[in-house]
């Protein structure tokens, strides 16, 4: 795989600074049943990373001690983590909104058979990548048979109350193929819900649209195919200031396998620790600390965010 690292250190993007932390997003492996070429983290049935046991008390630990409003777990597929259940349960009981950021697929997957049930019991909101209502777009990014696996994990969501029930939101999560950005998720969201029903009598809440990230699986196939330096081009050339203000690192925490922390979950990939910091630092020395104010680590591939109608974990920004 080819490194963007070196592209991306040198840059003119904007300093920005954090606000009040509301947001704990929480990488539990990079273990996935699936293997996407969009994919920012190069999750894969091969990978070994999982969070630890210890780890995860760790995070419910912090989660407890900063009053935090909401748990947004990540992989891989977070669901292959064996303490997932244990993590959600916990969180929950302490009031905090949990998000499941979902590869639909990994519902049909042996011994997730009652995983649906479970995260209608715990009114785990269900954020889940749905690239395309197209068999065949779906499968050219995320492999063959995966558009239909995907569909049979979304129905089985909606025969749990998702997408039917307001306490039961399921949102899905569109990116795009090759060198370009997302098309209007107001204008692309109405599409996907008239397809989805129309063809598959499936219901859910809202789209949202999300720019892929120049690292990691895509940044170096943007090398490989000669793209790259196209690809960065159209991030700046489309950055938009208004979407500075609202980027997720300003309120978002990313936390690692391990247990340490980056100012957002691209920066975990790359590996540039928070606040501009030269070493690692863990959850657990984070305690005690205040966030508003604090200088957030920014690289070139923050344009990425704020291109166009701006990109977040929660879609478009504008």
């Amino acid at each position: 795989m080819k490194d963007t690292f070196d592209l991306l250190v040198s840059t003119d993007f904007p300093a920005i600074k954090r606000v009040e932390l509301e947001t704990l997003q929480v990488n539990l492996g990079y273990l996935c049943n699936q293997q996407c070429l969009h994919c920012h983290v190069d999750a894969s049935p091969r990978r070994k990373e999982i969070m630890s046991p210890e780890t995860i008390d760790d995070v419910l630990n912090f989660l407890d001690k900063k009053n935090i409003n909401t748990l947004d777990l990540t992989g891989g597929a977070p669901e292959m983590n064996p303490d997932f259940f244990r993590l959600v349960e916990s969180a929950r009981a302490m009031g905090v909104h949990v998000i499941d950021r979902c590869n639909l697929t990994v519902l049909t997957e042996e011994g997730q058979e009652d995983t649906a049930a479970f995260l209608a019991d715990n009114k785990v909101e269900v954020v889940a990548s749905m690239p395309c209502y197209l068999e065949e777009n779906v499968d050219a990014q995320r492999g063959k048979g995966v558009f239909n696996r995907s569909i049979d994990g979304l129905k089985r969501l909606n025969d749990v109350g998702y997408g039917v029930s307001d306490e039961l939101q399921i949102n899905l999560v569109y990116n795009p193929q090759g060198v370009a950005l997302p098309p209007s998720q107001n204008e692309l969201e109405p599409a996907y819900k008239k397809e989805l029903k129309q063809r598959f009598d499936i219901s859910f809440n809202n789209l949202y649209t999300i720019t892929n990230m120049p690292i990691k699986r895509f940044g170096s196939t943007l090398i490989s195919k000669g793209q790259f330096d196209e690809y960065m081009n159209l991030l700046k050339s489309s950055y938009s200031k208004d979407n500075l203000s609202a980027v997720m690192c300003r309120t978002t925490l990313s936390v690692d396998w391990q247990g340490y922390v980056y100012d957002c979950d691209f920066n975990q990939m790359l590996g540039l620790s928070a606040g501009l910091s030269s070493s690692k630092t863990h959850i657990n020395d984070l305690l005690q600390s205040e966030f508003p104010g604090k200088d957030i680590a920014i690289m070139d591939h923050c344009y990425g965010c704020t291109a166009g109608q701006g990109s977040s974990c929660g879609g478009a920004l504008l």
